[in-house]
């Protein structure tokens, strides 16, 4: 951290100020808090970019998300849609046509006022072609992009090509951009270059709640309090509380966490199971508090090579085979020894963090090697003397389980599957590799036989996870961008997939995405396998802290957070 020092309360504390009556303010109804001080959030790794239309990397967003305002957003504790820099919304019959009311007296950071114009000019930045903005799939439709019209200066309207049912949820994941700073910039095809990690701040300016103050190159980036911003506490006091958030970076997770223990940093998101433990251990004697949420979003699986042009063993593609290897891999065992007891086994590829879209029918996974024998011989696999499984030509069956060298978690979960197997009479091999080599093996050359990986889905709806679940999508790991549907079973799930999405009403959609979990299970392309806990610490003098198991789990409601006691929040 060099010599740089943080400042003193005095001059930290800064007086929340009243919305003016021409400002449509929105009120959070949480607990009040005191103003000023400075939270410290290490970071596992450097930002790349300030630009929103141009960030795909977590620390960027991180950042970004502080400083940024969305058009309805999705509350992390809930779940659900409310209001934002949207104060209402209708839609239409058909659901073609959402119409927004925009809140009037709104400012930028920088004090300039926003108004339709801003997110016309937004939205045509985030679908520009040129610009490759990673959300510019979310606003194509069919092939088609959503259309963005001004109908006045504080009203706008999205109409859609076709019926989206979690399209009151997309308006969350776009942050509004400021038109009188970055259009002469995207007129003239530089907005590449806007935005930088080398911007002055006086060039930045967002919705959020803090605004850039200062970047260090390797060592911190500083947010300062947005004076302007568009929310107040229910006693009117304008938010946020905090006079300055600084992002420092750690380099790894171990870092971060031993940053947190220290007492170097106010915060910790997304901590490993072993790292948790140690800092439970040392808890008695430090001031902070410690969460265990329980499972999130994030679910880790093993999934097999099905591309028939591919060279991986023929057996794989055997459904008695998956089957029997999902019946043979001990989950619990991976639990207690992987995440120390801090996530759940899946019975199915939503994780239970998503209470929304599991389907509950699906029984709890229960090892049975005795099971998966019966199933293996029933399909014409048998045992040589040795005790080796040989497929149903004769051959033995042998494969390797590919995963990310640089994820411990992920080895130990393959190593452990590979000794369950041993039960069967299966010879896997675990190779590790680096992340770039293993995601180039599994989504262009297909060079690979089995793979064990990790996904998080952004949000709760299983629409955001489309490219998973299509034949044609390049997430569809086991055999992806297919041009038309490999397997009847896939097909099947295209059209559920495809009709869920269209469909307005959540019971039916509930009942169509059922379906889809149910066909994976028996069909098994991929083997869930755990679902890890979100575990998260904070300084026990931070106010409001109420972390979520959805992405940012610590920082989503920042504007809410405070110190309790003045000593608590700078360093001196």
């Amino acid at each position: 951290m060099g010599n740089w020092r943080y400042p003193a309360l005095a001059v930290l504390v800064v007086a929340c100020s009243p919305c003016a009556a021409s400002e449509d303010c929105l009120v959070l109804q949480g607990v009040a808090g005191k103003p000023g001080g400075t939270l410290v959030y290490a970071q596992r790794t450097e930002p790349k970019t300030l630009n929103p239309a141009l960030a795909a990397d977590i620390a960027s967003r991180e950042v970004i998300g502080r400083m940024t305002g969305d058009l309805i957003h999705i509350d992390r504790d809930s779940q659900k849609t409310g209001p934002a820099l949207a104060k209402s919304w209708t839609v239409s019959r058909d659901g073609l046509r959402y119409v927004l009311e925009l809140r009037r007296g709104v400012r930028f950071s920088d004090g300039q006022p926003f108004d339709a114009g801003d997110v016309v000019f937004s939205m045509q930045v985030y679908l520009d072609q040129k610009v490759n903005s990673p959300q510019r799939d979310l606003l194509i439709l069919d092939g088609k992009p959503i259309a963005v019209r001004q109908l006045g200066p504080y009203r706008v309207a999205f109409e859609l090509p076709r019926p989206y049912a979690a399209a009151e949820r997309l308006f969350d994941g776009f942050a509004i951009l400021p038109r009188h700073l970055l259009e002469s910039a995207w007129r003239a095809g530089k907005l590449a270059e806007a935005w930088g990690l080398g911007a002055p701040p006086a060039a930045i300016a967002g919705l959020g709640p803090f605004r850039l103050k200062q970047y260090a190159p390797g060592e911190r980036i500083v947010l300062e309090r947005n004076p302007y911003y568009w929310k107040t506490d229910k006693n009117g006091n304008r938010l946020p509380y905090l006079s300055e958030v600084v992002f420092t970076f750690a380099g790894t997770e171990d870092m971060q966490t031993l940053r947190f223990q220290s007492g170097e940093s106010d915060i910790l998101s997304r901590a490993g199971a072993k790292n948790f433990a140690v800092l439970q251990k040392d808890q008695p004697r430090r001031a902070y508090i410690l969460q265990a949420l329980g499972p999130g979003l994030e679910y880790s699986f093993l999934f097999f090579n099905l591309n028939g042009a591919s060279q991986a063993p023929a057996f794989l593609r055997r459904k008695a085979f998956r089957q029997a290897v999902s019946l043979a891999i001990d989950r619990d065992a991976i639990v207690r020894l992987v995440y120390l007891g801090y996530a759940a086994p899946l019975a199915g590829p939503v994780p239970p963090g998503n209470k929304a879209w599991i389907d509950a029918k699906l029984p709890r996974p229960v090892r049975s090697v005795a099971r998966a024998r019966e199933l293996l011989a029933g399909d014409g696999f048998h045992w040589s003397r040795d005790g080796a499984l040989l497929d149903p030509a004769g051959r033995k069956v042998e494969f390797s389980i590919a995963t990310s060298a640089g994820n411990a978690d992920r080895v130990q979960m393959a190593t452990l599957i590979q000794d369950d197997l041993k039960s069967l009479g299966m010879d896997a091999h675990v190779s590790p590799l680096e992340q770039r080599s293993l995601l180039d093996r599994v989504t262009r050359t297909r060079d690979y036989e089995a793979c064990l990986l990790s996904l998080a889905s952004g949000d709760a709806d299983p629409n955001p996870d489309m490219s998973v679940w299509l034949s044609s999508g390049g997430l569809h790991l086991w055999n992806p961008e297919q041009k038309s549907p490999a397997t009847p079973w896939e097909a099947e799930i295209d059209g559920l997939m495809r009709r869920q999405m269209v469909t307005l009403n959540y019971s039916e959609r509930k009942r169509m995405f059922d379906r889809v979990q149910e066909i994976v299970m028996d069909e098994l392309p991929l083997v869930p396998l755990a679902s890890p806990n979100i575990l998260v610490g904070a300084k026990s003098s931070l106010g409001n802290f109420r972390p979520a198991v959805m992405d940012h789990y610590v920082l989503w409601n920042i504007e809410e957070l405070y110190w309790q006691t003045p000593e608590a929040g700078p360093r001196r």
